[in-house]
């Protein structure tokens, strides 16, 4: 296959623009924080009500389009099938999506709630409620909501609209084909350089929490050169990775923390106070669920407060942030999963192991402070990384606890890192991640680079402050591109109906009383694939010709491509979308029914070939192998008018 070509505007100038940033953030580091802290609260003052008011439009969004008629649209053509199992899929959009921040805040958050509550009495029951409702708001259905939607969007237009899979296609409903112009590469450019410093601070507080469980396991010394030493580590590991591309490397890399993730859940269930946990769980939804609602438009208008602009605020604006990377990311390992399974899988199956992994973490933490470990108490507010480590010396085998534990913090971010540098990669070659290895390198490279000269230098707060005062213009290209998300899905559902109407002139691919005869002995027969070659060239391609030339008589700009699978007649429709119909040799499984010995297979798999139509949505599942050449022509006419009264519909 042909290496992507690199996008040297978005290349070049990301770059440049990084480089600026980060010479700034060093040299100026107070300067930098101070400004971009200046601007954060600026938003937070003034602009707290829109991200409130965006979020919760996203969220009411993407459950509206997992529940609507549009379910079962696929991330790609009609025909495509996911590319990954279920279980991979969801342990790679899982540890990309916030694997980590289960790591560093689940024991930490409840802790903090706990102890210093938005409205309850401190280390009360009433607090202890209040803790777990607010860290199941912060990390539940809103903030995977936020992933999801800038995922739908993207994968929907590139897999289904064939743009590239980069930002920028989420502006497509809105500026056309300018998306490949000076606008776009702004927009992929904003997207590189947000992925990059999200991934570098988030990089640079994993190397702190990585030192923090060294040093409580072996005494390892807690300074900024060992934490960089790490953080070599780690993006070497992530190099490795993401040069072994995302089947192999990211892949084996997620479904092995994972597995360690269940297996870290199951023991501290087992050996905590398990009855407790699970009611706790419970009740925890319950209450979650009850009061969905109040605490998404709670403002805190009435009772004026910092607390909303310190957690509430700060984590609408963290998850908008990282919404470009992890979006891509998502789409990228979404093909050809409906646009239902896409809301299930990415919006609630995620949120239900979340709230299970803040219960088992967050309650027990809590339990073990009540019942008298102040020093956990301590550590979740002032040393947030040894929290966790704290945590499990209360555990039988501590150590061998806390040794999963820091691995699974290592892996959380070498995949973080290197599907970070993916995504990166695509944002540079026109959305294709078949690139250079020198690419892929370079970007991992960037990461810890950046990563490590911030941390050295005491820039890693102002650039991840930096990170989310950008989460604002982001957030209104979102509200854009779910518009033109959703006038697509109109035009889809439009294109749908138009092909349940039963045109009057009917095709007729029966010609005469001998005929059906030979089309049933074509539907109950496996022909090999030089049968299907032959028919596709000496019948098939003859009738599309046919067609073809009728049409450019009538004025039409028709064009019929012979490919070594298929045969693809395209007529333009000047602005409208343009009529497609195609004919692919596909292979299939036998099916078992009626089969005898005499049966014409394949081979020894018993599989065999079909003629499958495609239109432009994809395939559509009927096969044409036998047909005469009057009746493919018929179909070919009745899907026409049955194109015909799609773009009647869009008219209206």
């Amino acid at each position: 296959m042909e290496k992507a070509k690199l996008n040297k505007p978005v290349f070049v100038s990301s770059s440049g623009l990084i480089i600026v940033l980060l010479i700034f953030a060093v040299i100026f580091p107070q300067t930098a924080d101070s400004m971009f802290k200046e601007a954060q609260n600026a938003i937070v003052e003034n602009g707290s009500w829109f991200y409130v008011f965006v979020v919760a439009t996203i969220l009411v969004y993407v459950v509206y389009i997992g529940l609507s008629r549009h379910g079962d649209i696929r991330l790609g053509p009609d025909h495509a099938k996911p590319a990954f199992s279920f279980i991979t899929w969801l342990s790679m959009l899982f540890a990309a999506g916030m694997g980590i921040g289960l790591m560093f805040f689940g024991v930490a958050e409840p802790l903090m709630h706990f102890i210093a509550p938005p409205t309850a009495k401190p280390e009360s029951i009433a607090a202890l409620k209040e803790a777990m409702r607010t860290t199941f708001f912060h990390w539940g259905l809103h903030a995977w909501a936020i992933y999801a939607v800038v995922a739908l969007v993207l994968g929907y237009f590139a897999f289904r609209m064939n743009l590239p899979l980069t930002l920028r296609s989420a502006l497509y409903p809105l500026i056309g084909d300018r998306i490949y112009g000076p606008i776009g590469h702004a927009v992929d450019v904003f997207a590189v350089t947000s992925t990059i410093f999200g991934v570098a601070t988030s990089l640079g507080y994993g190397a702190a929490q990585i030192n923090a469980g060294l040093n409580f396991l072996v005494g390892l010394p807690e300074n900024t050169t060992v934490q960089i030493l790490l953080m070599a580590g780690v993006v070497s590991i992530a190099i490795v990775s993401v040069v072994s591309g995302l089947d192999k490397g990211i892949k084996i890399l997620s479904e092995t923390n994972m597995a360690l993730a269940v297996a870290l859940l199951i023991f501290i269930l087992m050996l905590g106070p398990t009855v407790f946990l699970l009611q706790a769980y419970i009740q925890n939804i319950g209450a979650y669920l009850s009061d969905i609602v109040r605490n998404t438009f709670n403002l805190f208008a009435y009772e004026k407060t910092d607390w909303i602009g310190g957690w509430t605020i700060f984590y609408w604006g963290w998850w908008l942030a990282w919404a470009p990377f992890v979006g891509v990311f998502i789409a990228r390992i979404s093909f050809g999963r409906t646009l239902r399974e896409f809301v299930i899988g990415v919006l609630f199956v995620p949120t239900a192991f979340t709230f299970l992994w803040m219960t088992v973490f967050g309650n027990a933490a809590i339990d073990q402070v009540i019942n008298g470990n102040m020093t956990l108490s301590t550590m979740a507010s002032n040393n947030t990384p040894v929290a966790l480590f704290v945590f499990l010396e209360q555990f039988p085998m501590s150590d061998l606890l806390t040794i999963v534990a820091l691995l699974m913090v290592i892996v959380f971010f070498v995949t973080s890192c290197d599907s970070g540098a993916m995504v990166v990669d695509m944002l540079c070659s026109h959305g294709s991640n078949n690139t250079p290895v020198w690419q892929r390198i370079y970007w991992a490279v960037g990461v810890g680079v950046v990563a490590a000269i911030l941390l050295y230098a005491g820039g890693l707060g102002a650039l991840q402050t930096m990170t989310i005062v950008s989460a604002l213009p982001f957030a209104i290209i979102i509200l854009i591109a779910m518009m033109g998300l959703i006038k697509a899905l109109r035009i889809e559902g439009l294109k749908r109906d138009s092909q349940l109407v039963t045109p009057t002139s009917h095709a007729i691919s029966v010609e005469s009383e001998g005929d059906w005869k030979e089309k049933l002995n074509n539907l109950i027969s496996y022909p090999e694939r030089n049968a299907v070659t032959d028919f596709l060239r000496d019948t098939i391609y003859p009738a599309l010709d046919d067609v073809g030339k009728e049409f450019r008589k009538n004025g039409f700009d028709a064009e019929l491509t012979k490919q070594r699978k298929a045969v693809v007649l395209t007529v333009s429709m000047g602005d409208d979308p343009d009529f497609i119909y195609s004919v692919w040799i596909s292979k299939v499984n036998t099916p078992n029914a009626g089969m005898n010995d005499d049966a014409e297979s394949a081979d020894d798999d018993s599989q065999y070939y079909r003629a499958e139509v495609h239109l432009s949505e994809g395939g559509q599942d009927y096969d044409i192998m036998g047909w005469s050449r009057l009746g493919i022509i018929n179909d070919v006419i009745e899907q026409y008018q049955k194109h015909q009264h799609f773009l009647h519909l869009i008219k209206d």
